[in-house]
């Protein structure tokens, strides 16, 4: 009997779930590192160089592939596998991504306020976004207007989506007509008053 594994017990209810155990994939090397930090993200070591990189918002799996050739990293190895001087290498073409890529790839062409094309990724996506409508907002623009309404902005339709607030229903012809026989007997009631 003490040669048998101990059994697992389930957490009791409502507790939180025991965290997942960091498992050391078959090729990782000696340096290997679970968590990587780029650009202010932490990705997990376990996935290819690729993968890891789309975790970074405004990287897509398409731009992940080009940062890896670019890096002159390999596009399957893992991220935790990497040395610091590649990993350096990998945030470099990160940040020169706008100076390195055609136009048509980045996710900012001719930028309004350096009329530079940039590629951004991390927290500037969202901080340029808000920017962005800030200024449709403060200009008055058609856009600005509907983004301030709450309403689409993209010329969908809005008749039957896309509804906020109270909900009003169908009023049942029946429900009008007891609406009405009800007002004529209040207004019965007050005559004979007087």
């Amino acid at each position: 009997m003490p040669d048998e594994a101990p059994k697992a017990t389930a957490p009791a209810e409502g507790a939180a779930p025991a965290p997942k155990a960091l498992v050391r994939p078959p090729d990782a090397k000696e340096n290997f590192r679970y968590i990587v930090r780029l650009s202010n993200t932490d990705l997990t070591g376990a996935r290819s160089v690729v993968y890891a990189l789309t975790s970074v918002s405004g990287v897509g799996t398409r731009i992940a592939e080009t940062v890896a050739d670019l890096a002159g990293v390999s596009r399957s190895e893992r991220i935790g596998n990497l040395t610091e001087q590649e990993t350096e290498k990998l945030e470099s073409v990160l940040s020169k991504l706008g100076e390195l890529l055609p136009a048509w790839m980045v996710n900012r062409p001719d930028d309004p306020e350096t009329g530079t094309d940039l590629h951004l990724f991390g927290s500037d996506v969202e901080l340029r976004l808000r920017d962005d409508i800030n200024r449709m907002k403060m200009i008055r623009s058609y856009r600005g207007i509907r983004h301030e309404q709450g309403q689409k902005v993209r010329g969908q339709r809005t008749r039957s989506n896309g509804r906020t607030g109270l909900t009003v229903g169908v009023i049942k012809k029946t429900a009008i007509a007891a609406a009405k026989a009800a007002e004529k007997e209040e207004g019965g009631k007050k005559e004979k008053k007087e």
